[in-house]
């Protein structure tokens, strides 16, 4: 049996339909949940640093949570996710569909 890189397993995945439909559906939710915080907090007329207070940690780690959404490579917390939404007045809530 050939061993396969991690790249290539990738790319032999996303050769399947059903695997790459999904791979996409999931990003379009984590692009969503970007969208909603960063709206959230343009509305709200806060930069990454004024959060970063608000929830007791530093801009990096914002501009980190804000990145990892935009990548898809992390999902943050729920409890991360309260925090941010916290020092925005707001609130998080899921709905499953």
């Amino acid at each position: 049996m050939k061993t396969m890189t991690h790249e290539q397993m990738v790319a032999k995945m996303m050769g399947n339909p059903a695997v790459r439909a999904e791979h996409e559906r999931l990003n379009r939710e984590d692009f969503a949940v970007l969208d909603e915080i960063l709206a959230a907090r343009r509305e709200a007329g806060l930069t990454q640093a004024q959060i970063a207070e608000r929830m007791g940690t530093k801009a990096p780690a914002i501009a980190r949570l804000e990145s990892a959404l935009a990548s898809g490579k992390h999902s943050p917390s729920l409890s991360t996710l309260r925090k941010y939404a916290a020092a925005l007045g707001k609130r998080v809530e899921v709905h499953l569909v």
